[in-house]
């Protein structure tokens, strides 16, 4: 003999918000899955880098002209000691080139993905103090680099990979 028994529910309909709020949670998920997030965060704080530092050379560890008196005129940061306290403005420049062509690099194949965030996320502190009216894009990037740092590459990576290979399983 079968016997059914009766399903207990809330009255108050609390089951169906329930349930309903879990099925849009579900959609949400795939549609802005976090190891999809992960690698447009990573790919949307490399390309302006990438464009930036790509027009700093002139060939294989060139500068341009240009990159350099940007360094030496524009970009100053008025910090205590004065100009002679600090490197010289080429050496910055230098330094700012090969930043912005490694760290979007590493941040396409998601490789020391959270040293490379961090990397992008001084420059932008200092991009941000050189240029203070760029202040809008600025949070937006240094949005992307804290969410970078925060959780990683995700599974697009080779951070995973490497993670996969030959991390110990817990």
């Amino acid at each position: 003999m079968m016997t059914f028994e009766p399903q207990v529910t809330g009255n108050d309909g609390s089951e169906g918000v329930r349930g309903f709020a879990e099925r849009v949670r579900a959609i949400l998920h795939r549609i802005a899955n976090p190891s999809l997030t992960q690698l447009a965060l990573r790919l949307g704080l490399a390309v302006p880098f990438w464009r930036s530092g790509v027009n700093k050379w002139d060939g294989f560890l060139q500068l341009n002209d240009v990159a350099v008196l940007l360094f030496s005129s524009e970009f100053m940061l008025h910090l205590p000691g004065g100009p002679y306290a600090y490197p010289a403005p080429g050496t910055v420049a230098f330094a700012a080139g090969v930043a912005e062509i490694l760290l979007p690099v590493l941040l396409v194949l998601g490789l020391a993905t959270r040293l490379a965030g961090l990397g992008l996320l001084a420059m932008t502190i200092v991009i941000q103090l050189t240029v203070p009216d760029g202040w809008p894009i600025h949070l937006t990037w240094a949005a992307m680099a804290l969410a970078i740092i925060a959780y990683g590459a995700g599974r697009i990576s080779l951070d995973a990979i490497i993670a996969r290979r030959f991390m110990p399983k817990s």
